[in-house]
């Protein structure tokens, strides 16, 4: 099991100057920001514009903190707060994203469709998750613990992600009363 801090994540900002990112994994290892299979970021959006485009990407996004963005879709308009599950879009579509009322921390999870298929959903504390991915994730925007099989629980910071490359199918189980996290997964297809 590996532990990211947001906190320890260098922001880069954007070329449009309407926010940074912090990345808190590139997948596979060593990857480097244009050869990444798997992309997990959080991203401070200052103001309303286009999502950059991602073509060959299945991208989930979800609101972390702030009142919340309306994106714009194809099939029509999404409005999504803290409170709303996460959104699954093809990376391509690059949606206009208005800001419901001043600047919102997003969870960005990219990950290219050619190299394997990928699960985001929120975690719900005292249910156990399970998947055979070989990567899973957890990102806790609150304080949490985590508990990954036999393994003995562990504690994690509010803006953590944990996550284990060489994940053996275990159960997962957080706990932490009205914790807002999220599990992802990532299965590299076979070559």
């Amino acid at each position: 099991m590996q532990f990211v801090s947001l906190a320890g994540c260098k922001p880069v900002a954007w070329k449009n100057g309407g926010g940074l990112t912090r990345d808190l994994l590139l997948w596979p290892p060593g990857a480097g920001i244009d050869h990444w299979a798997l992309r997990i970021s959080v991203a401070e959006v200052a103001r309303s514009g286009p999502f950059s485009a991602y073509p060959g990407v299945a991208r989930w996004f979800c609101v972390l903190q702030g009142e919340g963005v309306r994106l714009a879709l194809a099939g029509g308009e999404q409005t999504l707060t803290p409170d709303s599950a996460p959104l699954h879009f093809d990376g391509a579509a690059a949606p206009g994203c208005t800001l419901l009322a001043g600047p919102t921390l997003d969870l960005n999870f990219m990950a290219r469709q050619e190299a394997g298929r990928a699960e985001m959903a929120r975690a719900v504390p005292g249910i156990a998750w399970s998947s055979s991915a070989r990567l899973r994730a957890v990102f806790a925007r609150d304080p949490v613990t985590l508990r990954a099989g036999a393994a003995p629980p562990r504690p994690l910071r509010a803006g953590t992600l944990a996550f284990d490359d060489a994940a053996r199918g275990e159960p997962w189980h957080l706990a932490g009363i009205g914790a807002l996290a999220w599990w992802l997964s990532f299965e590299p297809h076979t070559r």
